[in-house]
């Protein structure tokens, strides 16, 4: 079954889980060197932040709330962002490195077009 991307709505939730399922599973690729072993905990607990957060903006009490943990998810997606940077793959996983850089950043910028609009 193909489904045209255009028409449907894509849930920001569950990107924002699937890109902490993909931060998850890239670090348990990563060669068990210190310095992969530090950012790559640290990349694990800010691409979750980022998901759990944004989740917490859907359920917030008010628009401050809301607006609050959005920027908070915007953080969290930069810090994962510095963390994919610093992690030293295997020649093999230097895509998907580049891909979660590239899906860090898009999040970054969504959650930047959402705070702006809700300001």
């Amino acid at each position: 079954m193909t489904e045209n991307k255009n028409t449907k709505q894509y849930d920001l939730e569950d990107r924002t889980f699937e890109f902490a399922k993909r931060c998850r599973d890239y670090v348990k690729q990563l060669p068990r060197i210190t310095s992969n072993i530090e950012y790559g905990k640290q990349l694990i607990r800010s691409s979750g932040s980022q998901a759990a957060n944004y989740i917490e903006a859907n359920e917030s009490l008010s628009k401050k709330d809301f607006i609050m943990r959005a920027k908070i998810s915007r953080k969290e997606s930069k810090e994962s962002r510095l963390w994919l940077n610093l992690t030293e793959p295997l020649e093999e996983n230097e895509r998907e490195k580049k891909d979660l850089i590239q899906e860090a950043t898009e999040l970054m910028n969504i959650f930047g077009a959402i705070i702006r609009k809700s300001e």
